[in-house]
């Protein structure tokens, strides 16, 4: 059984047959999901899937890619919705210097607001991360209090190894079937087994043989066995470890 732990079915790829696909999950291992938001938008439509769906849970934050279109009043709602009793995490929240699609300043700014209201209500962090390593972990410093996990990590095993002496989990997706995955794999092969989970990021990242086309919870059992892989166990108890450490992470009752 398997707890896809980062997806997007929020997204508009899934408009024509998200019903259906939900429909397959049970009797295909897939137990858990957790909707990931990147907008206003989309973490309504989160949990209102998570209302739907017995197993699917959502996370409510701005991606950093939106940054720029937050107010106070943002704030504010995000805080409203994160009342909602299936609304488990902060995020997906961070900084993000690839595309630069908001100021970094502004990106920044925003960064902090949310993980301010992580702690306000006591729930963990997702935390979207890319080509800000250095700045994302300078932040993060002010706030070692708060649990939180860097979701599609793909950073080398030094910088793993800071956030895993945080108490922070890492999660790794399809991308880890990839031929220029060495980094991640030796991350996975080195950490702890009680912080690692695994995701899709769906309807992005889909593994190898797939790559290209549109990704879904169904394809965990490729991730799970990559995992294995590195670690020297089974495909079995990579799944059964990764649904604990994702349980234990949201704070599920399951």
């Amino acid at each position: 059984m398997y707890f896809d732990t980062h997806a997007h079915y929020d997204d508009r790829r899934f408009n024509e047959d998200r019903d259906e696909l939900m429909g397959q999950m049970n009797s295909k291992g897939v137990s858990l999901i957790l909707n990931s938001a990147s907008s206003l938008r989309s973490a309504k439509i989160g949990l209102k899937m998570a209302d739907k769906y017995p197993f699917v849970y959502a996370s409510v934050g701005v991606h950093p890619h939106d940054a720029k279109s937050m107010t106070d009043q943002t704030v504010a709602e995000l805080e409203r919705l994160l009342d909602h009793p299936k609304a488990v995490a902060v995020g997906e929240i961070g900084l993000d210097y690839h595309y630069d699609f908001s100021p970094r300043e502004i990106q920044r700014k925003r960064f902090r607001e949310q993980l301010e209201l992580a702690r306000h209500v006591k729930k963990p962090v997702i935390i979207h991360e890319r080509e800000s390593t250095g700045d994302t972990l300078e932040i993060l410093r002010d706030y070692r209090d708060l649990s939180g996990v860097f979701h599609c990590f793909s950073g080398s095993w030094e910088t793993a190894k800071i956030i895993l002496d945080m108490g922070w989990y890492l999660s790794f997706t399809g991308v880890i079937t990839f031929k220029n995955a060495r980094k991640a794999l030796e991350v996975i092969e080195k950490m702890p087994q009680d912080r690692i989970m695994i995701e899709t990021d769906c309807p992005y990242l889909s593994p190898e043989p797939f790559r290209g086309r549109r990704n879904s919870s169904l394809n965990l059992p490729y991730i799970a066995e990559k995992v294995a892989e590195a670690r020297g166990t089974s495909p079995e108890e990579a799944a059964a470890i990764t649904m604990e450490n994702g349980i234990r992470f949201f704070g599920l009752e399951v």
